[in-house]
């Protein structure tokens, strides 16, 4: 984890990758309960016979489940000491360039790309690069740009 004092330390990295995060890997269970989460039970992801069968040799987690690691990513990435909270405000893009398997190990790479200041408190909003890489592939499994409310 990348430690910053306050919110203008962490702005002076703006342009650069701040925070690589480890190895988290995806099991079935995670994937059958982000099924039930969402109501999302396309066989591909839940069927592991038939998705033994399928075009991916194996089941896959929903690209969904993939982008709801975003939170965990950035509290295993970054922690701001001086800043009270942090509020996920959205995204501004989002791909996802190559599949997971159940069993495939993933982890995210932060890169600061703004800051900009929403308050006279020193609260900020930022917006991130990032990027989630999937273990032995040649492509990211998703790279997304979360814009993040950060409060002094």
């Amino acid at each position: 984890m990348k430690t910053f004092q306050t919110l203008q330390d962490l702005a002076a990295c703006v342009g650069q990758e701040v925070a690589t995060t480890d190895w988290i890997t995806i099991t079935q269970e995670q994937v059958n309960q982000f099924a039930e989460a969402t109501g999302d039970h396309q066989w591909i992801h839940v069927d592991v016979e038939r998705a033994k069968a399928g075009p991916f040799g194996g089941p896959i987690a929903h690209g969904f489940l993939t982008l709801s690691l975003i939170p965990k990513i950035f509290a295993e990435g970054v922690e701001v000491v001086e800043s009270r909270m942090g509020v996920n405000y959205g995204l501004n893009r989002v791909r996802f360039m190559t599949p997971v398997p159940v069993g495939g190990r993933v982890r995210g790479r932060m890169k600061l790309i703004s800051s900009e200041s929403i308050d006279d408190k020193g609260s900020v909003q930022m917006v991130w690069e990032v990027t989630i890489d999937l273990e032995g592939a040649s492509k990211p499994a998703c790279v997304a740009e979360s814009v993040v409310r950060r409060f002094r």
